[in-house]
């Protein structure tokens, strides 16, 4: 397994919904964001996803941040063409609220000048990691494909050296 050392790792804690100078601090000497903000295991939304994007792109903007890597979800967007008929049903009877935050989301960042990549995991679990998944704009799936949280973080981490998704979506699964 490769090791990759991506300088000092900085944690800010702050409320992008609440306080509009949360974000730039952390901004100001990065050279590429990668984001998971989502809302963990709830089916429900409340729309925080869409409200925080367009200050995160002023803020990147500001700082000459260009590349943000922000993980989606698995039938947002155009990727539901990908999704298996069981899980497409669900997400579209239960999941609106929350898609349709991601959507909104998405589209703001579509619309920004940053060099954006957008990661949709499939089905996210628990398991370990393997370190190996498969990774393509469209995959051929069928049932309820998943990948483990670490092959994700595995996959994130890889994309700080390469370029290959900017402005662009891909799948990630096992």
């Amino acid at each position: 397994m490769a090791r990759h050392h991506f300088g000092p790792l900085l944690f800010v804690k702050g409320d992008v919904m609440r306080d509009d100078t949360a974000l730039a601090p952390a901004l100001r000497v990065q050279d590429v964001v990668i984001s998971t903000f989502g809302r963990g295991k709830s089916l429900e939304s409340g729309g925080p996803i869409e409200a925080s994007m367009p200050r995160i792109v002023v803020d990147m903007v500001a700082a000459g941040v260009r590349w943000p890597i922000l993980t989606s979800a698995f039938g947002v967007g155009e990727t539901i063409r990908d999704v298996p008929l069981l899980p497409r049903r669900f997400i579209r009877v239960r999941l609106q609220d929350f898609y349709g935050d991601k959507n909104s989301r998405e589209q703001i960042l579509r619309s920004s000048e940053l060099d954006w990549t957008l990661v949709y995991p499939l089905g996210l679990c628990d398991r370990p990691g393997t370190g190996r998944y498969r990774v393509a704009e469209r995959l051929s799936l069928s049932g309820c494909p998943l990948i483990a949280r670490a092959g994700v973080a595995d996959f994130l981490l890889k994309k700080l050296e390469d370029r290959t998704y900017v402005r662009r979506g891909v799948l990630v699964g096992a």
